[in-house]
């Protein structure tokens, strides 16, 4: 697969795939070559010495101390933040119109954020630079290893300021982007045996079990992943998404549409008009919950107010893209598994 193609493949399937428009490029990251085995290099490293993290890339970053003046994705800041690790400088939705945290914030406190840019495309480099980070850490949402919201335009400038590290969250079950995130957390001085950290893991756990046993006795619930904008509404595939590909696995019964409908967007995704929003019979949807997007209660179509799930209650949020931490994955997982135990069959 080309870089062009793998770049096409995140940018118009993930953020699209969510109803966000007018997307920029991705970017590949810098840093040093190694070998495509991914794993840390640095587990439970102390507040001082040196530092490497090797990346779902392939790649080493090496510093003489663990990173303290960290920048990174706004969703894997606030991951990090649940393992305790503070990051002061952000890029990607952070705060909403009125102020508020994004809801990829999670439970940050955005108001100390350094916040470079709050949408797609946008990245203040001059600000970056003053703030003179020391490592840039983002996700990577295509086999190329693109780093997620850094922006096409400045993306050689970026790189020069400061070393990337990039955790994947394409093709995989989300158990393993969890378990690198932990390993990266990890090195950058988290305890991962601090009693909040084994209690959440525990609780990922038992929920997904809840949701696999949720799944098996009630295999009639066909759920369908959506997304809201002005013109679409997109149906979302199993195929890549961390979260999807997961819940398949566990046996829950996804609308999948079929591979040629999917072609335009690069396998992500299908396209539909509002007009034919009821293509696909579902007893209970999944809507996008980021800010991008138009959310249920804003929605106006008639069409949609006449789905069989809708008129039920039947609609519950889903995060394409999640914060990768098992505090926050958790209730994801219980809140479709929920969903799921009560659902009427009105398909």
């Amino acid at each position: 697969m080309s870089n062009a193609t793998t770049a096409r493949y995140s940018r118009r399937g993930l953020l699209a795939a969510g109803g966000a428009l007018g997307l920029g490029a991705l970017v590949t990251a810098c840093g040093s070559e190694d070998s495509k085995d991914s794993g840390s290099d640095a587990k439970g490293a102390a507040k001082s010495g040196p530092w490497s993290f090797k990346d779902d890339r392939g790649k080493t970053v090496k510093l003489d101390k663990v990173p303290t003046n960290i920048v990174a994705f706004t969703g894997v800041a606030a991951a990090l933040h649940d393992y305790g690790i503070d990051v002061k400088g952000v890029f990607g939705p952070t705060r909403t119109k009125d102020g508020k945290a994004d809801v990829q914030a999670g439970d940050m406190d955005v108001s100390k954020l350094t916040v470079f840019g709050n949408r797609f495309d946008q990245f203040n480099v001059e600000q970056y630079a003053a703030f003179q980070p020391e490592v840039l850490i983002t996700t990577t949402f295509d086999a190329a290893g693109s780093l997620w919201y850094v922006p096409e335009t400045s993306k050689d400038k970026i790189a020069k300021l400061a070393p990337s590290v990039a955790i994947s969250a394409f093709d995989r079950q989300m158990p393993k982007p969890l378990q690198r995130m932990a390993e990266l957390a990890e090195s950058l001085g988290a305890d991962l045996k601090a009693a909040k950290v084994v209690e959440a893991k525990k609780r990922f756990e038992a929920a997904s079990e809840r949701l696999r046993k949720a799944a098996k006795s009630r295999p009639e619930i066909k759920v369908l992943a959506g997304s809201a904008s002005d013109a679409i509404f997109y149906v979302s595939g199993s195929d890549f998404s961390i979260d999807l590909e997961y819940f398949k696995a566990l046996g829950v019964n996804l609308v999948e549409p079929p591979a040629k409908a999917k072609e335009a967007n690069d396998g992500w995704f299908e396209n539909l008009s509002w007009e034919n929003v009821d293509k696909y019979p579902a007893d209970v949807i999944m809507m996008d919950d980021r800010a991008s997007t138009i959310q249920p209660a804003d929605i106006t179509e008639a069409t949609w107010k006449k789905l069989p799930a809708v008129k039920a209650g039947q609609v519950i949020s889903r995060s394409p893209e999640p914060i990768l931490s098992y505090d926050k994955c958790t209730p994801l997982v219980e809140n479709l598994a929920k969903a799921i135990e009560s659902a009427k069959k009105v398909a």
